[in-house]
């Protein structure tokens, strides 16, 4: 039976090493072995691995541009960041051993490695991040007075308003983090399942659905964030005039 919580695989003094932590690591080092090899190969002429980074560099740099305008060469890199991380973890739980290969402890099967993004731990801790890098990008960017002007005011409408912001940024932690954490979990107990039922053929249309679920979902959590982070950065007055001179 598959798990709903991650396993512990070792201990290191007081700190609990679960597969999903060890996934998580898997994940990191893919994602700075590549770089790596980008880094040491980039050339005047660039080869394919170049070319590919390239292209999609300029055309997620285009999408933040379009929706975070000035703002885009700050919200830049958490964006790309948000986007490799999750594709990666959600892609690598997807090698063969991955939730296969492990241990039995107390009848109960035990895999070395589980996908990270398939424990709720890490999708909260992504959106916590994500949600931490808003505010303070907000509080750089507009000011503290400005920023604690969306949720406090002595207008009573105002207050009311700044008060439902303030539960809508708790909602979008638990949406982010449960949209993630759901989709990629379900994934992997239907793959594990039909594996367990039809070794060969049947499991290929599923695999090949959670590559593209994988996709999607680093998509939306990294399109998502950007989006946040430009709503947040954008102080009332450009808001105000750029309304006005679509009105006008």
């Amino acid at each position: 039976m598959y798990s709903f919580s991650s396993e512990t695989i070792a201990h290191l003094g007081p700190l609990n090493i679960s597969n999903t932590i060890l996934a998580t690591l898997f994940a990191d080092a893919i994602l700075l072995t590549c770089v790596l090899i980008l880094y040491r190969n980039i050339r005047l002429i660039p080869n394919l691995l170049q070319n590919i980074t390239e292209i999609v560099i300029e055309t997620f740099y285009s999408i933040t541009e379009s929706v975070a305008a000035k703002r885009a060469p700050i919200i830049f890199p958490y964006f790309m960041s948000f986007f490799l991380f999750i594709l990666i973890a959600n892609w690598s739980s997807l090698i063969p051993g991955f939730g296969s290969i492990g241990f039995f402890e107390d009848k109960h099967f035990v895999p070395i490695l589980r996908g990270s993004t398939s424990d709720l731990n890490t999708t909260l801790g992504l959106a916590l991040i994500s949600a931490f890098a808003t505010h303070m990008l907000a509080i750089k960017i507009t000011g503290i007075r400005e920023y604690l002007s969306r949720y406090f005011s002595f207008n009573p409408i105002n207050l009311f308003i700044g008060i439902l912001e303030l539960v809508s940024e708790v909602t979008k932690i638990i949406s982010l983090s449960f949209r993630l954490f759901g989709n990629i979990f379900a994934g992997e107990v239907v793959l594990l399942t039909t594996a367990s039922i039809f070794a060969f053929i049947l499991p290929v249309p599923f695999l090949l659905l959670e590559i593209i679920v994988g996709l999607v979902q680093a998509l939306v959590f990294a399109m998502l964030t950007m989006t946040f982070m430009a709503v947040l950065t954008t102080p009332h007055k450009e808001v105000k005039t750029h309304g006005a001179s679509e009105g006008g």
